[in-house]
């Protein structure tokens, strides 16, 4: 009998068909964030500053977002190096030049959507050359209401103004 006159295999294979295509769809999809990020007022050299995509465990899973272009000084950011500095994948994040004493930045970061709102974070780190490094300048659960919000920084960072785009 062909399987598709078979009353249960071929609703099973289906279904099987449907789920194996949401899965593959939904696992790529990014979803797009405008990242405003205002430092406090300070002196010296621009911050070198990182986003990363942290996992449930509190691990580092991926680098979102990387503002700084000379890969000379990613060392000085050691939490995250100690994460990106041993596999050193390419890195599509990198957008600009350091930022300065009470600037700002405008970025886009490319969010995977299926981690929103499943226990994962967003982790800001910034370093300055001959001054302070914070590992946790600003971290934030990645929800859909924190997407939304302004998150105050504990370092450099004075906030962060996100809005889903």
């Amino acid at each position: 009998m062909p399987f598709n006159r078979n009353p249960i295999l071929f609703p099973a294979l289906a279904i099987t068909i449907m789920l194996s295509l949401f899965a593959f769809t939904t696992i790529n999809e990014r979803t797009p964030v405008k990242c405003m990020i205002q430092m406090v007022n300070y002196t010296g050299e621009g911050a070198y500053l990182v986003v990363s995509l942290i996992n449930p465990a509190g691990d580092y899973e991926e680098t979102l977002y990387v503002q700084g272009k000379d890969p000379q000084w990613y060392s000085e950011i050691s939490g995250w190096w100690q994460f990106y500095g041993r596999r050193r994948p390419n890195i599509d994040a990198i957008s600009g030049e350091t930022i300065s004493g009470g600037e700002r930045s405008l970025s886009i970061i490319n969010i995977p959507t299926h981690k929103i709102d499943r226990g994962y974070g967003l982790r800001f780190e910034t370093a300055v050359e001959d001054q302070e490094y914070y590992k946790i300048d600003a971290q934030i659960d990645l929800t859909t209401e924190n997407l939304k919000a302004q998150i105050e920084g504990k370092g450099w960072i004075r906030y962060i103004r996100m809005m889903p785009q």
